[in-house]
């Protein structure tokens, strides 16, 4: 017969575990999207704390001498698993950006749409390059490397007692911020240079004959040659995915270092 029984103090423990789990959850890439079900995410959340718990036997005991001391190590733990999971999901936000400015180039930065998974407002192009590397990403692995490091946050911050360096947390930020712009326009590239020629040609034609109206041929020109840039580049989705994995295994490990003591 198995013995579930334990300490009321190993209970609280196991709470936390379960905060900082859950918190994580409802953050990151995969599994804090709205089409995965909450029953899904608590019960996840759940499990993985419960085995997480048992992994890390024996645990020290949590000092705190009142109900409000431990709320605030609740808090704790809940802003720790919902930063490392915010930390994988703004990577994923890169595509977001180079989908508008493709959009901007070819012409349809104004029909937007909302993503009924993350509720957010973006461009055809912006859903397109999402679906796509997150499949891609998923297909390599990406959902179980997330869980392998907010598992391991378990060994490198303490429960209970997480340090919050807020000046790793703005050096994280910062290079993200520069990789953002970098890793957007690497994705884009393609489609803004061929349109950048486009426009070029466009404007010498108009010089040449001032008779054709420009406005009316370039539009059917840009959304041809854009449309027809993306299709040809489709190969390219599997090393931008590349791109944000590196970047996704980067930011999760600055921002944990950011917590450790």
């Amino acid at each position: 017969m198995v013995d579930f029984s334990f300490r009321y103090e190993e209970f609280e423990i196991l709470l936390l575990f379960l905060v900082r789990m859950t918190g994580f959850v409802f953050a990151a890439p995969f599994f804090s999207h709205n089409s995965v079900p909450n029953q899904f995410k608590i019960g996840l959340s759940v499990f993985l704390a419960y085995l997480t718990y048992y992994a890390t036997l024996p645990h020290q005991a949590l000092v705190y001498s009142t109900l409000l001391e431990y709320a605030t190590l609740v808090i704790k733990e809940a802003i720790v698993g919902i930063i490392v999971g915010w930390a994988a999901n703004i990577c994923i936000s890169i595509v977001f950006f180079a989908g508008r400015i493709v959009d901007m180039d070819i012409g349809f930065s104004m029909v937007n749409a909302m993503d009924p998974s993350t509720r957010e407002s973006a461009t055809i192009t912006g859903f397109y390059y999402q679906y796509a590397v997150m499949l891609i990403l998923l297909i390599s692995g990406m959902h179980r490397y997330v869980l392998e490091a907010i598992i391991e946050t378990y060994s490198l911050i303490p429960l209970g007692a997480p340090a919050m360096h807020m000046q790793k947390m703005y050096d994280s930020l910062l290079f993200y911020l520069g990789e953002y712009v970098s890793i957007g326009f690497r994705i884009c590239m393609p489609v803004f240079a061929v349109i950048l020629i486009v426009n070029v040609v466009l404007g010498i034609l108009a010089k040449v004959a001032p008779q054709m109206n420009m406005f009316a041929v370039g539009m059917q020109i840009k959304v041809t040659m854009g449309l027809a840039v993306m299709v040809l580049t489709t190969g390219m989705l599997p090393y931008v995915s590349d791109f944000i994995y590196t970047q996704t295994k980067i930011m999760v490990v600055s921002v944990v270092e950011a917590m450790m003591p």
